[in-house]
């Protein structure tokens, strides 16, 4: 009936984890190496890099990488000087022929190859080909750009089953249009803690839930990603159908396009949201639409912020006792934990 594979969550009689898991600036260290590391991470839609020339630089996790087309397609880097680590190109989006270094002025050719070292001095020791730019994997999934520093599975096997479940949809002919940046003082994991239930969408998401028919909200734990379902009502944007997929990223449906996450630790009680919107129609007539679909989506992404900021707070104080997890609606919350653990687990052994 569902595709993938359900995954059913024992932990611990359905217990909330213990919060120095959030709080904890060695844990938060741990995430980075356990999880971040080795996991593909989403890092822009493939078209923005449509042109020889085109890059797109982003922190993962506070790992500095780029992506950009060449003659030979797409390659992928460390944004990181060989000389003495200084970053090379700014974050975003942008054309260059060659990478060149802000700080020393070191250039480096569209394939990583060093090209240029002004000013250095006589050195017949030095030897460029030893200096070429760190190359890390990448993949391409339904029009989506993925990356990884020091890949541990290749890129479908982590998407698992979200793969069949959009199977039938037709994502990758969705335009593009715009990219949004959102940053809030908690910790990672409790924001998704907060994103895989719908259980607290009447105390926090009003409009939203008078949208749609809560009582039939559902969660899934799957193979490699929770999916929440629910019939919307008249006006409601979505098309009633959120996904969330390990470690770090969703995807979520509406009428004639898309969003896409990636939720970035800065650190242990920073998270930085990058959202990228998607439509069937990006032609200017739509304009008007098309911005009231990504006002309405941004006011909800917002709404989550205050509860996640205090919540933060409350386990960093000691003030809280780990709960219980409900179990309708917090499947999501329990096989995301049993993630974590899992992946701590792997690492020890």
């Amino acid at each position: 009936m569902y595709p993938g594979k359900m995954i059913i969550c024992y932990l611990r009689a359905m217990l909330n984890i213990d919060p120095d898991n959030y709080v904890s600036a060695k844990i938060f260290k741990q995430d980075i190496k356990e999880i971040f590391l080795g996991t593909w991470q989403l890092l822009c839609p493939v078209s923005r890099l449509a042109k020889r020339g085109d890059y797109y630089a982003a922190e993962i996790s506070g790992q500095k990488v780029f992506a950009i087309q060449t003659s030979g397609g797409i390659r992928a880097f460390k944004n990181v000087c060989r000389h003495r680590g200084a970053r090379l190109l700014p974050e975003g989006c942008g054309r260059s022929s060659t990478i060149r270094c802000p700080y020393h002025q070191w250039v480096w050719g569209e394939n990583g190859e060093l090209l240029n070292v002004p000013w250095w001095g006589n050195d017949p020791s030095f030897d460029g080909k030893k200096l070429s730019l760190d190359k890390i994997s990448y993949e391409i999934w339904r029009g989506l750009l993925f990356v990884s520093i020091e890949p541990s599975t290749t890129l479908s096997e982590q998407l698992a089953g979200v793969v069949l479940e959009l199977e039938g949809e037709d994502i990758d002919s969705y335009h593009w249009v715009c990219e949004e940046k959102l940053t809030f003082d908690s910790n990672w994991k409790i924001y998704t803690d907060n994103f895989v239930e719908g259980y607290h969408i009447p105390g926090i998401h009003p409009s939203f839930y008078n949208a749609i028919e809560f009582d039939k909200f559902e969660t899934l734990a799957l193979d490699g990603y929770v999916r929440m379902t629910a019939p919307p009502r008249k006006g409601l944007f979505y098309r009633g159908k959120w996904l969330w997929m390990w470690p770090n990223w969703t995807l979520s449906l509406f009428e004639g396009g898309m969003n896409t996450s990636r939720i970035n630790p800065i650190n242990h009680k920073t998270t930085e949201l990058i959202y990228n919107f998607f439509f069937a129609d990006s032609s200017k007539f739509n304009k008007n639409a098309r911005d009231k679909i990504i006002k309405e989506n941004l006011d909800v992404i917002r709404e989550d912020f205050e509860v996640c900021i205090e919540t933060h707070k409350n386990y960093e104080s000691g003030g809280y006792r780990a709960g219980p997890l409900s179990p309708r609606h917090e499947q999501g919350v329990a096989y995301f934990q049993k993630r974590l653990i899992d992946s701590r687990v792997k690492s020890e052994i």
